[in-house]
């Protein structure tokens, strides 16, 4: 365990960007994440959580959901697991802040400005892969309702940014803007003996105050410690799994290969192995992380919404 907190735990997250007496941190990276756009001078945070308006209803809990001086919703999330369908989850949540400002009664439909800022700590999709390298491509994008044909933008309030973290390869000296220096900070922080930028740009001593573990409170480090051993078993997890899975997949294809030829055979294994072992270590990722949390006296309901297994299945843990 480093000298920081990882900022892509769930503690770690919101100790830095969710709370109100820190905000300024949070001001900060949105207007280096906006910069030349506009200026957020102010902001609030709000209830993370949205209850259904039916019984039938699906509940929503956001990661961060703040609301600027300007009056508009910006919604940030930090995703450390891959899911098949994220980008529709996304357009799932930010649909959420857009209806809830509806007005029963008579309304002009008038909507403040809602965006999505969505960290990743995986890639998307196989288009933003060039050269076959997963960690090649666009570390950010920028999607925005527009024409298809001009690209113009046809209605400004509907915006979701996307950072694919794996993407972002630059080094310390190789940062050009503050927001590429954020970036750095937070892929690489609970790694770093030193707090980089400080000279630069003054935000970051903040950042290294209220980031470094020495000044966590006894209950605040417990609760970082169990999440961040959540956090490490799943990746070790998830990386033997691969491992495996590559491994069987080799051996598979290799048996083929004898039929269909060597090259043929080898390449059809390895996928199969990524495949396989991505699968079963996510199985395993899930009951290892509900395990964890039924420990820590979590509601089943709540472990369900939170891994997508069944109550039969965490209840049988």
């Amino acid at each position: 365990m480093g000298k920081f907190i990882n900022p892509f735990t769930d503690f770690g997250f919101k100790h830095i960007f969710g709370r109100e007496m820190d905000k300024d941190i949070l001001i900060e990276f949105l207007n280096d994440l906006l910069k030349g756009e506009h200026t957020i001078m102010d902001l609030r945070i709000m209830n993370n959580e949205r209850l259904p308006e039916t019984e039938q209803g699906r509940k929503v809990i956001f990661d961060i959901h703040c609301e600027t001086d300007k009056g508009e919703r910006i919604i940030i999330e930090m995703q450390n697991r891959e899911q098949p369908h994220f980008k529709d989850r996304a357009l799932y949540y930010l649909s959420h802040s857009v209806v809830e400002q509806g007005i029963k009664g008579t309304w002009d439909y008038k909507l403040a400005a809602v965006y999505g800022v969505f960290f990743l700590n995986f890639t998307l999709d196989e288009e933003n892969k060039p050269n076959n390298n997963r960690n090649e491509g666009k570390f950010r994008r920028d999607i925005v309702l527009a024409d298809r044909e001009n690209g113009q933008v046809f209605n400004p309030k509907f915006r979701q940014i996307y950072i694919e973290l794996p993407r972002f390869n630059k080094e310390e000296e190789e940062c050009e803007t503050d927001f590429e220096r954020w970036i750095y900070v937070l892929k690489h922080m609970d790694t770093l003996d030193r707090m980089p930028f400080k000279a630069r740009k003054a935000i970051f001593e903040r950042l290294e105050r209220i980031g470094s573990m020495a000044n966590l409170t006894p209950k605040q480090r417990a609760q970082y410690e169990a999440e961040w051993k959540m956090y490490n078993d799943y990746y070790n997890t998830l990386d033997f799994a691969v491992e495996k899975g590559m491994k069987k997949g080799m051996e598979e294809g290799m048996e083929k290969g004898l039929q269909k030829g060597l090259e043929e055979g080898l390449q059809k294994g390895l996928q199969k192995g990524k495949a396989e072992g991505k699968a079963e270590g996510r199985q395993e990722e899930k009951h290892s992380i509900a395990l964890n949390l039924k420990k820590l006296g979590v509601s089943i309901e709540q472990i369900a919404f939170a891994t997508g297994l069944s109550i039969e299945e965490i209840e049988k843990l």
